[in-house]
């Protein structure tokens, strides 16, 4: 008995055809995850990185940095800017330990601005800078490290010469 060529071609390549599309690449995805949080500062384009301060005998308190890390980024700073949340800040690291100076050119918010010591505790505090201000606001001490936040966060949050900062 002879079977017609077409449909037996019919019956052998239908069902293949009808089976392809579920090994297409995309009914082999994943569904895609949701991402993960941004690790860049969607205004400065730098990187945003955890940090926590630590007061004698208080309470641990974390905050998202921006890291101003060349001479290019450390000289704009927060300059321009006119919003930082609560618990956001810029983190100025430097290499070795020396005296730091900052000043508020064209600075619109009013900052505390941090000094940092080797040992990774606040040597001191130039509380509310004041905005625009050319006066220089300079570490008691060697820093290796400037952490700006707003103006009243460091006595709010009780930083202080002595607490503790890691980054």
């Amino acid at each position: 008995m002879r079977v017609p060529t077409l449909s037996l071609l019919s019956v052998l390549f239908v069902p293949l055809l009808l089976a392809l599309p579920a090994c297409s690449p995309q009914a082999a995805e994943p569904s895609p995850t949701p991402a993960a949080p941004a690790s860049v500062h969607p205004v400065s384009g730098l990187d945003v990185i955890p940090l926590t301060a630590t007061p004698a005998g208080g309470k641990a308190h974390a905050f998202r940095v921006e890291v101003a890390r060349t001479g290019e980024e450390q000289a704009r700073g927060l300059m321009f800017r006119t919003e930082m949340g609560a618990d956001e800040g810029m983190l100025f690291p430097y290499d070795s330990p020396r005296t730091l100076s900052f000043w508020m050119k064209n600075t619109v918010l009013s900052l505390d601005i941090v000094f940092i010591g080797p040992d990774h505790r606040v040597i001191n505090v130039a509380d509310h800078a004041v905005p625009y201000s050319e006066t220089p606001l300079t570490s008691d001490a060697p820093a290796i490290a400037v952490l700006e936040l707003n103006a009243g966060r460091a006595q709010a949050l009780g930083i202080t010469r002595g607490t503790k900062v890691d980054w």
